[in-house]
């Protein structure tokens, strides 16, 4: 189960996210569904149907996790393959 404490150490796509900073003015408030994730970026469906890719190192993301609680997660710690970050280890804050 997926909660605001694990969550990096999920699968991302499929999850709604909206960019809540980033060091790229004009993505900042985007919001959409994962849809698809590298080691560096986030691929993000918006609800007109375009799709964008957005680093991960630049922004600080809220994501919906899917019993609707909101999560807020610098997109830093989320730069790694999808595999290995289910193994890095984290402290907890």
């Amino acid at each position: 189960m997926i909660t605001p404490r694990n969550v990096f150490r999920h699968e991302l796509i499929g999850l709604n996210v909206k960019i809540a900073k980033c060091t790229h003015k004009p993505l900042e408030g985007v919001e959409g569904r994962v849809i698809d994730e590298t080691k560096n970026t986030l691929k993000i469906e918006l609800k007109s149907g375009r799709e964008i890719i957005v680093p991960k190192d630049i922004a600080i993301f809220h994501f919906k996790l899917p019993d609707g609680t909101k999560v807020e997660i610098d997109g830093k710690i989320l730069v790694a393959r999808p595999e290995e970050r289910i193994k890095k280890k984290f402290k907890r804050v």
